[in-house]
């Protein structure tokens, strides 16, 4: 390598280390926008809006905006192409326009991410990522170290971590249910009742039984969940613990369920989940990530976060194919078939 090469790259490479320094700056400015409902003040005026009339939306009764920090905000933003910009209009504002990235911070969407942008950049979910290498030296789980109790302590005895955990998961569950009804058909038709074991407040399985209503769906759940969950037609809520024991059902589904758990917690989790279906026909319909280490897909480098969160925040891992074969048959499943879904 030339002298100039070798120097190019002895930049990239500082460069790179600098903008993974600074990487929390994209969460941050990201989550600024969730709270201050930027998407939704462009949406409401057709999708374009001026500085001044996002300003003017932020603005409370006791405060001014600072619209130099929402400038400076929106820059970096539009930069990561989460708005894009025009030349400022006849007042001289710059215009902002929304796009497919900042549809999905609509707060009021069917199809929206911003509860879990809230959820996941909360300082208590943030505060464990700082034990990574204290986890690397002693062992333990991440959130443990942070918070001295884990994540599902912490939403049994606080209200507040409760709903925004819950209210995180629940925004994904119809944008995922599209998908995963689009991707599985038939699956549901030969299904009499559904179990969705981990279901959060239900909005996941009252998706599913609105598209199949000869399903009798149950949504269950640890009781301080259950205790939030709203009514859905065709849907029972039944609070328990899937470490214990599952109510007998056709069918279980879980949704991102598993990776928040070690091998050997899974393994329980699928032994009961065996106890609880009919030997013959009964099925379990996990819904997961698999890791891909050469995978160039849309998502796959995703998967990869995924999994450090999971264990910033949990026991569990995101796994490959080998690591789910390996619990699976663990739990006694042996046969099983892999759907991708988009």
């Amino acid at each position: 390598m030339e002298r100039r090469e070798l120097d190019e790259a002895r930049l990239q490479g500082q460069a790179e280390i600098w903008r993974y320094m600074f990487s929390f700056a994209d969460s941050m400015a990201l989550k600024s926008a969730v709270e201050l409902r930027i998407a939704d003040i462009i949406y409401s005026y057709g999708g374009t809006a001026t500085s001044s009339q996002i300003a003017s939306c932020i603005n409370d009764s006791l405060t001014s905006p600072d619209i130099t920090t929402l400038a400076h905000i929106m820059r970096l933003l539009v930069r990561r192409k989460i708005f894009t910009i025009h030349p400022p209009s006849n007042s001289g504002d710059l215009l902002y326009n929304l796009t497919h990235s900042s549809r999905w911070l609509l707060h009021d969407s069917e199809q929206t991410l911003a509860p879990m942008v809230l959820m996941q950049n909360h300082p208590w979910q943030m505060a464990p990522w700082h034990y990574f290498s204290q986890c690397v030296k002693e062992g333990g789980v991440a959130f443990k170290k942070a918070h001295w109790c884990e994540i599902w302590d912490l939403a049994s005895r606080n209200l507040d971590f409760n709903k925004l955990f819950n209210d995180s998961m629940a925004c994904t569950s119809k944008f995922v249910t599209s998908a995963i009804l689009s991707g599985y058909r038939q699956g549901f038709n030969s299904i009499g009742s559904l179990i969705d074991v981990g279901g959060g407040i239900g909005c996941f399985i009252s998706e599913i039984v609105k598209v199949y209503p000869h399903i009798k769906g149950v949504n269950f759940d640890l009781p301080h969940v259950i205790s939030m969950a709203p009514a859905y037609n065709g849907v029972s809520h039944i609070d328990g613990d899937m470490f214990h024991a599952i109510p007998n059902t056709d069918a279980i589904i879980m949704k991102w369920i598993l990776h928040d758990w070690d091998d050997e917690d899974c393994i329980k989790i699928l032994k009961n989940c065996k106890k609880a279906i009919p030997k013959e026909n009964g099925k379990v319909i996990i819904i997961e990530i698999i890791l891909k280490e050469d995978g160039s897909g849309v998502f796959d480098e995703i998967g990869f976060i995924v999994d450090l969160a999971m264990i910033a925040h949990t026991n569990g891992k995101e796994r490959t194919e080998v690591e789910w074969k390996k619990i699976l048959e663990g739990g006694g499943f042996f046969h099983y078939k892999i759907i991708n879904i988009l």
